[in-house]
Parts: structure tokens; sequence; C-alpha cells
């Protein structure tokens, strides 16, 4: 039995990044933790019609997986297909926006969101606004930075480290979101250089798994 955690674009760095990012949860896990890439999908998931056309196949992909899986994760800030995989999956099945998101309001009152593209901001919104947790946001900002381009780290942490300061400082976010599984080698060092804390949604979303199936295992 195996976690999966399911990055819904095709690109393989991400999914490099995003098995370094869980690899130190390993040990505490009851099962193996499993990173993967959706052969199928977009480069990057940066619109709502990329959002949209990889659920159909990320739905055949985890089906395939499903009698060895323990629980999916859906790897993408745009929580593609999250309901539809659930109603799917007799496993637990997690969102990182939404996991991100419930994480971080336990870390503080106010959180911030570091978006790749503005573009995205007003699918976070709807989200938000579905989850009912709009008084809680303190802003949504953007990198103004593709998927593609998050590859390049230097210039992706100096852009986490302005956004992230704007946030904190004139949004009054006391925790910050990397939106995006793209940047989950940045948590650490933006983390001490912000001084609040840091989410990176795959870390919450599969430590969540984690529990869930650690769960299962005491009834």
């Amino acid at each position: 039995m195996t976690i999966y955690v399911i990055n819904p674009n095709s690109s393989q760095f991400v999914t490099d990044g995003i098995d370094r990012a869980v690899d130190p949860m390993r040990s505490a896990a009851p099962v193996p933790i499993e990173a993967r890439t959706l052969a199928e999908g977009p480069p990057g998931i940066e619109t709502q019609a990329h959002v949209d056309g990889v659920v159909a196949p990320m739905l055949a992909h985890c089906a395939a997986l499903e009698e060895n899986a323990s629980a999916f994760v859906v790897a993408c800030y745009s929580d593609p297909g999250l309901a539809a995989l659930r109603e799917q999956s007799n496993h637990p099945v997690l969102g990182i926006a939404e996991a991100s998101i419930l994480t971080a309001m336990t870390l503080g009152q106010r959180f911030g969101i570091i978006s790749i593209l503005s573009t995205s901001i007003p699918r976070h919104m709807r989200y938000l606004g579905a989850m009912g947790v709009m008084d809680r946001l303190a802003g949504d900002h953007p990198l103004e930075l593709g998927v593609a381009e998050l590859a390049d780290e230097t210039r992706t942490f100096e852009r986490l480290k302005s956004v992230g300061a704007h946030l904190r400082d004139t949004a009054r976010a006391d925790v910050a979101i990397l939106g995006c599984a793209g940047m989950t080698a940045f948590r650490t060092e933006l983390e001490t250089h912000l001084g609040i804390p840091v989410v990176e949604p795959c870390q919450a979303a599969t430590a969540m798994a984690i529990g869930r199936v650690a769960l299962q295992k005491t009834r």
C-alpha cells in the first residue's frame, strides 16, 4: 500500500521537488510515499482550462493505482479534480491547497498566499470563498513567474523574499503559503528570511495523508 502524491502537470522538475519535500516525512509514514507525474498534463497548470483539462486523465491515472493505494494527494495548488477523486476512490484524498490553508490557520490568524501569476488569483479567490475562510486571508500576491520559470532558483527566491515581505509588512500576514507545488525547495530558507511560518502545501497535505492512514490502522 502506498500514499501517491500526484503532480498533475508534466514537468518532472516539479515532481522531483515534491519528492524531495516529502522525503523527510517518509520515516514517519506507515506506508511508502511515491511522487508521480501525470504525463498527459501541461508543463504547468496556469489557467482554468489547464485545471479542467487534467481532471479526466488524473482520475484515470488514480483509478489504475486504486488497488495499491492507501491515500492520494493532488499536488497542484488549484486542487484539480479533488471532489471527483474523492467520489471515485475509497481512500483518503487530500488537495494541497485545501490542506495548506487548513494548516496555515493553525499557525496564525491571517495567512498570505504567494501565487505564481496574477491570473491564478481569481481561481484562488473562488476556492477560498467556497471554503468560507476569506476573513482569514491577508492577501494573495503573485511572483509573476510561470511554472517553468520557477526552475531558476535564484530568481525565484528573490521574488519570494520580496512578495513574502510585502505580505508580512503591508498585508499583515502572520503565516505565508507557497501557492504552487513548484516552490517546494524554498520553504525553510523563506521561513528563516521572513521570520514567520511558511507552509509548503505538498508537505501539509502529505502530513494529513499520513495521519489519515495511521488512524485507519487503529481501527
